[in-house]
């Protein structure tokens, strides 16, 4: 199952914003951006530009990074807007790899909450 679409920025100028106003967290696979939303819900955005790779490269790395998210989504703080930016070496990064790094991104953003 995928993620839901309210659970997902969809529109240009919601990545715009987070990436204008919000604070960011770099890390040599992703670059974290940040923003809070005044929801009860955090929403995630995902780019990965064409440097990545051609689109069934793209297209790997972002379900990659939506699965990723949607599994930790309970674990996070909710009320933000999150953009990830895919940089170039995570098209070869398995899947373990880019879940740890973001849940680590996570963290240092202070937006991770253990659930018991």
């Amino acid at each position: 199952m995928g993620m839901e679409r309210s659970y997902r920025l969809t529109k240009d100028a919601q990545f715009r914003q987070v990436r204008a106003r919000g604070r960011s967290w770099p890390s040599p696979l992703l670059v974290l951006y940040a923003l809070p939303n005044g929801s009860d819900r955090t929403r995630f955005g995902f780019s990965v530009s064409k440097r990545i790779g051609n689109a069934v490269v793209r297209n790997r790395v972002k379900r990659r990074l939506r699965e990723a998210a949607r599994q930790r989504r309970l674990q996070l703080e909710p009320g933000w807007d999150l953009v990830m930016i895919a940089r170039q070496p995570i098209a070869e990064a398995p899947y373990q790899q880019v879940a740890a790094l973001m849940e680590q991104l996570l963290r240092r953003a202070r937006l991770w909450h253990e659930v018991a």
